[in-house]
């Protein structure tokens, strides 16, 4: 009998770490004798012949706390074969591994255009199906502890994500937060923790209607928690929030121009803040091709803020007064405490 992840989900059927259903003979290696049990499962590492990690697997008796979606931010591939699905696994391995010195890949899961959903890191599958503990992966920088991550293959910055993604990247999301007891409210977008692009403006704009779909799947409200977020200012932009984060870097001592216009200058102006500050780069996997060091994000906007009033006349109080005027936007510069006490 085949089992799919959506009967999965409805029976409360636990993955093995073979990525077979318990109930369901397990599954074999590529490229043996015999076939995977579940064709559209949940594949672990031996299924797509992962290499040996280069150390100890680190899991912490601790659940996660947050969902975190990702991009690959690579090529968006025609080709939605489960061949091509192990190979994209492997390449990623590969990448953090060789170039990024991990010991393993990155993130717990893998999901490939044509909806293959795979084992990341070694020992993600045993220790998911547990619900109790939590694998520490290396794809969000200073909040490994709490995140667990899915990597979607492809690049979303300005197209949509194929249907046969969607569905595996909902019915998998909805299986960790059952898993875990996860608030639909802390499914969160790489950039929601750091400084990147990652997952996409098109997928990261998709959040709101995954976490609807995953609270559906589970039977749950869609609770109106706060998931304000930092915005992301980059090169091009121009805006109040890039005017007010000038200030902002001014009155940290660094040196860039208030003219309101996010330029080289200012992805300069942010790249030293970012070292003086000690924050960490963690760019997108496969993005080789765009330097993200110096964008404006979640890592950085906290660490800017210094506690003012309205009318002050230095940099600090300048900016209060733009984000002031930017107030209901409904970003996290506006209306969280951490900004309500720059604008007290």
């Amino acid at each position: 009998m085949a089992v799919n992840r959506r009967t999965l989900l409805r029976s409360g059927l636990t993955v093995t770490a073979l990525g077979a259903v318990s109930s369901v003979n397990s599954v074999t290696r590529p490229g043996t004798a015999g076939a995977l049990a579940v064709p559209d499962g949940i594949y672990d590492t031996r299924n797509w012949n992962a290499r040996d990690p280069n150390g100890t697997i680190t899991v912490i008796n601790q659940r996660p706390t947050f969902i975190v979606v990702h991009h690959t931010a690579g090529e968006n591939s025609n080709d939605f074969s489960l061949d091509h699905a192990f190979q994209v696994a492997r390449d990623i391995q590969n990448l953090h591994m060789d170039t990024n010195g991990w010991i393993d890949t990155g993130q717990q899961l893998t999901n490939s255009r044509g909806g293959f959903v795979m084992e990341g890191r070694h020992r993600s599958l045993e220790v998911l199906t547990g619900g109790t503990r939590h694998v520490v992966g290396a794809h969000v920088a200073n909040n490994n502890s709490t995140c667990i991550g899915i990597e979607n293959e492809g690049l979303y910055t300005s197209v949509n994500v194929p249907t046969a993604l969607w569905n595996s990247l909902v019915d998998l999301v909805a299986y960790i937060a059952s898993q875990y007891a996860i608030p639909v409210s802390n499914i969160k977008g790489h950039r929601d923790f750091n400084s990147t692009q990652c997952p996409g403006d098109v997928l990261y704009s998709r959040l709101p209607e995954l976490r609807s779909a995953v609270a559906a799947k589970l039977g749950q409200s869609l609770a109106t928690a706060d998931t304000a977020t930092w915005p992301l200012l980059r090169p091009g932009d121009s805006s109040d929030k890039v005017l007010a984060a000038q200030h902002l870097l001014r009155g940290n001592g660094i040196a860039v121009p208030t003219n309101g216009v996010f330029g080289t200058t200012t992805f300069e102006a942010v790249q030293r803040f970012a070292a003086k500050s000690g924050i960490p780069y963690q760019p997108c996997y496969a993005y080789p091709h765009a330097d993200e060091s110096g964008l404006l994000g979640a890592s950085v906007w906290p660490l800017l803020a210094r506690p003012t009033y309205p009318d002050a006349s230095d940099d600090f109080g300048k900016a209060a007064r733009i984000l002031l005027s930017t107030k209901g936007s409904g970003d996290r510069l506006v209306e969280t405490a951490t900004w309500q006490v720059l604008l007290s």
